[in-house]
């Protein structure tokens, strides 16, 4: 039933080019088509000295590393006529780490007078104090945390101490996708005679990119025709503090192995369409990530979503979203289990087949249109001051077709 609800959010936004300025955009996206009688403000957090042509959907600008700047945006927004804020976090977008974390938030969450719905795209495990208290403050000032795995809510529930009934667990949302026309995509991007491995995302060194460049070499003796993509821009913070160095160093290793013809760039910040069709075209997809505590992962998401058979390091999303054969699980930095994984998958078509139809079951649960619908609860309660009341991972409609609970999909055509 459409509300009138006004949601503000806080989060970074398009065209600045961050992971969680995407996650914002497609979230909104998703509440609307679930009601389009809400209206959603922006609270935009923006670099020092960068300037963004933003839309008219931004009213407020945050600068980032100014606390101050974090408690005008509260202001603003408490003398608005907003019913509930939905903030995202990551830690660098809010304060400087550290030992201690310098947390900027407190500004806000003290002088915020609306209900806040803090989604959390990090929790980690052993925290320090100052992690730990940054945390807590979150949950003690939020009516509802919101997280993407169930790893993560245990996680808040037992180093946190963050109350049960505050924590739900909602997905990373994936575009909805129907996991054919692999052969027509190749087609499209020239590549009809190649087996295609992809990574996608922005490009820097905790990705582990350089270990599946030397796995690689394996591969490609078995499979001639194989080709490793590595999809996405160089990560702009990087960029800031050494330029290409990274990317360049990832060439010259291309070049030093002989791999030039099975190791290939797409340097391009990626639209959602642009996504879609690569891991359509793709045999493959791997995380080579490095990161043992990293709780979510949008382009694994998305690759569940598309129902890929995956090869991933064995980081705390990956050993959730994969276990029950729905992919491939390798020890951090070893180019020979990331070889031998990818070679099993290449392989084997029964296995292949398997993981696929495992992951893309698993995968479709997240569609963007069912974790908006799920959001939008989660919204409307904390505005009317009441507990969010939401089962994990919701079945489908029964009697419903995967092509039914899907609509609208994105597909080859």
């Amino acid at each position: 039933m459409p509300s009138g609800l006004s949601v503000a959010f806080v989060a970074t936004c398009p065209p600045r080019q961050c992971g969680i300025a995407t996650f914002a955009k497609d979230l909104e996206q998703a509440l609307k088509a679930a009601d389009a009688a809400l209206t959603i403000p922006w609270a935009a957090i923006n670099e020092t000295a960068s300037i963004h042509p933003y839309g008219p959907e931004v009213r407020w600008r945050i600068r980032q590393g100014d606390p101050e700047s974090y408690r005008e945006a509260a202001q603003q927004m408490n003398a608005a006529p907003v019913d509930v804020v939905c903030l995202q976090h990551e830690f660098g977008l809010y304060g400087i780490w550290g030992d201690p974390f310098d947390d900027h938030l407190p500004p806000f969450l003290d002088a915020l007078q609306k209900p806040l719905v803090t989604t959390l795209h990090s929790v980690l495990p052993d925290p320090t104090p100052s992690v730990r208290l940054a945390i807590q403050r979150i949950g003690r000032r939020s009516s509802q945390v919101v997280v993407m795995s169930e790893r993560a809510r245990a996680l808040l529930l037992e180093e946190y101490a963050i109350p049960p009934h505050k924590v739900c667990v909602i997905p990373h949302g994936v575009p909805p996708v129907e996991p054919h026309g692999r052969t027509r995509m190749k087609q499209q991007f020239g590549l009809t005679a190649r087996t295609i491995i992809t990574t996608f995302g922005l490009v820097d060194p905790r990705k582990g990119l350089e270990y599946m460049i030397g796995a690689m070499r394996e591969v490609q003796r078995e499979h001639p025709d194989a080709l490793y993509l590595i999809v996405g821009k160089t990560h702009p913070e990087l960029i800031r503090r050494e330029g290409e160095a990274y990317r360049k160093r990832l060439w010259q290793l291309v070049k030093e192995q002989g791999l030039e013809q099975h190791v290939a760039f797409v340097d391009e910040y990626l639209t959602q369409r642009q996504i879609v069709d690569y891991l359509l075209a793709s045999d493959v997809y791997i995380t080579p990530y490095l990161d043992p505590n990293q709780i979510t992962s949008g382009t694994l998401a998305y690759a569940l979503g598309a129902g890929k058979a995956i090869v991933s390091t064995s980081y705390a999303h990956a050993a959730e979203a994969l276990a029950g054969e729905r992919g491939l699980l390798v020890d951090f930095r070893s180019e020979a289990q990331l070889a031998d994984a990818t070679l099993r998958i290449l392989g084997d078509s029964i296995l292949k087949e398997k993981l696929e139809r495992n992951a893309y079951a698993y995968g479709r649960e997240a569609a963007w249109p069912r974790v908006g619908q799920r959001m939008l609860a989660v919204l409307r309660s904390a505005a009317a001051g009441q507990p969010a009341r939401l089962q994990s991972y919701p079945p489908p409609p029964r009697g419903s077709s995967p092509a039914q609970q899907m609509i609208p999909v994105l597909s080859a055509t």
